[in-house]
């Protein structure tokens, strides 16, 4: 398939995950702040992803030039990117690979289930990717008879636990280290009896428990951090090594990736490579990172195939002034700095992405009317774009899409219809002051009343004063 799948019309998105109606997230956020040990556990995790960022982004003089230099390859690969799409294409192709292009999560979904079964599998391991749980792919594989196992340790726990993820970077931020080991306990069938919470004890068990699958299975799938167009190549970046065993052994290899992750040349990795691993997990270098070119015949997977994922990308890439959440590198350095998910969690979002790029990001994907809350869950602090390491400007993102929300709202709101009111009443010297006078009678009304309850459920209303400046004015003179 050529460029024209970027001129394609939008086909509604699937997967991404969407609020309505009483599953909004302000609902959602006063369940989780009323679970103190949720509040706990996120409180202690953030403080401490927070502070191992600050002290590794402290060392790098020319941090600022860095976030900028990501900017612009990022903001440069956007205006380029069909072209940069087709040569990635070639390039791999050229290398043995094969292209899919999916237009939606359920042509990913089905492009992923008929190679699994072509390489006779029915089970596949895989590595840690946002873009196969925004398209659910893991309950589409289940559907058609195919087990699909996470090997990323928090990705494990989430699985095992029955559980959704909470954060980008780190699944299961949500729980603490009794409550996995209940987890595995419960439901790892080889889990040590005598398995305590000590937190290498845990990673052991999990990591005698996936040896088994990266030895037998067949089909692997991932994700990819980056691929760059120049050459073919495709990175995954990790820190448990679990990455490393998935892209190595399987024969066959399945690669689902979001279509703005590509870069244009290698030397960009450059930038990339210093900023991702400091904002993510706080250090200097990711433990492994894993680039492949490619078939090598004798060599790794010998059936390598990559699945490029639209699913509501070129509808953002066309809003111009949203177009740059697709800047993202899913570092998560926004959700760790935010007030409001430090203290809501992942959950509430109710999205795939979570925190302030979920917030901006999500409803672009499904349209904003989908996910009309979530750019409201924001204090507009601006404490995200100083943390993000491409310099992406959420708050300015979620005004945004907060007036397209209101642009399109289907009729007028309560709050709309109070401000046309006051318009009105401020718009003549009458009006005014025969608004000043009915002002008084508001003294009468409490803040219990139905009337205003949902406004001053979380604003203060003060009472009229007794006296308004113009009788003041005329008392005095």
């Amino acid at each position: 398939m050529t460029s024209t799948f970027l001129g394609m019309p939008a086909v509604a998105p699937r997967g991404v995950g969407q609020l309505r109606g009483d599953e909004s997230f302000p609902k959602a956020a006063r369940t989780a702040l009323a679970d103190e040990q949720l509040r706990r556990n996120l409180g202690h995790a953030t403080r401490t992803i927070r502070a191992k960022r600050a002290a590794v982004v402290g060392e790098v003089p020319d941090w600022e030039q860095l976030r900028r230099a990501g900017e612009a390859l990022k903001a440069s690969t956007m205006a380029r990117l069909p072209e940069l799409l087709v040569q990635l294409e070639e390039q791999v192709t050229a290398r043995g690979g094969t292209v899919h292009w999916a237009r939606d999560a359920n042509e990913a979904n089905r492009i992923v289930a008929d190679l699994v079964r072509a390489a006779g599998a029915d089970e596949v391991v895989k590595v840690k990717s946002m873009a196969t749980q925004e398209i659910g792919l893991n309950e589409a594989l289940e559907a058609e008879g195919i087990a699909a196992w996470e090997t990323d340790l928090a990705e494990l726990i989430v699985q095992l636990g029955h559980d959704k993820p909470s954060h980008i970077l780190v699944p299961a931020i949500h729980r603490n280290r009794t409550e996995i080991r209940d987890i595995f306990l419960r439901s790892m069938p080889d889990a040590p009896p005598d398995l305590t919470d000590e937190p290498r004890q845990l990673a052991m068990a999990a990591r005698a428990h996936l040896r088994r699958k990266f030895l037998s299975t067949k089909v692997a799938v991932s994700g990819a951090n980056f691929a760059v167009a120049e050459t073919g190549t495709l990175a995954v970046v990790e820190s448990e090594g679990n990455g490393r065993m998935c892209l190595t052994l399987p024969r066959t290899l399945i690669t689902v990736m979001g279509i703005e992750k590509v870069v244009p040349e290698w030397t960009d990795l450059e930038v990339f490579l210093q900023l991702l691993p400091r904002s993510s997990t706080g250090e200097r270098m990711n433990p492994y990172t894993s680039l492949w070119t490619g078939v090598t015949p004798g060599d790794g997977p010998q059936d390598l195939h990559l699945v490029l994922l639209d699913n509501g990308r070129t509808a953002v890439l066309a809003d111009e002034a949203g177009r740059s959440a697709l800047h993202c590198i899913r570092c998560s350095a926004c959700l760790n700095v935010c007030p409001v998910y430090e203290r809501t969690g992942g959950h509430a979002y109710g999205s795939v992405y979570p925190g302030p790029i979920g917030a901006v990001l999500s409803p672009q994907l499904t349209g904003v009317e989908d996910n009309a809350s979530l750019p409201y869950a924001s204090s507009l602090c601006g404490a995200c774009f100083d943390a993000c390491p491409v310099r992406i400007d959420i708050p300015t993102l979620l005004v945004h899409l907060r007036a397209k929300h209101v642009e399109e709202h289907k009729g007028p709101s309560p709050e709309a219809i109070s401000m046309a009111a006051m318009s009105w009443v401020m718009s003549r010297p009458g009006r005014f002051r025969g608004g000043e006078r009915l002002l008084g009678l508001g003294r009468l009304v409490s803040r219990r009343t139905r009337l205003l309850r949902g406004w001053t459920a979380s604003r203060d209303l003060p009472r009229p004063p007794a006296q308004t400046f113009r009788d003041w004015w005329r008392n005095r003179t």
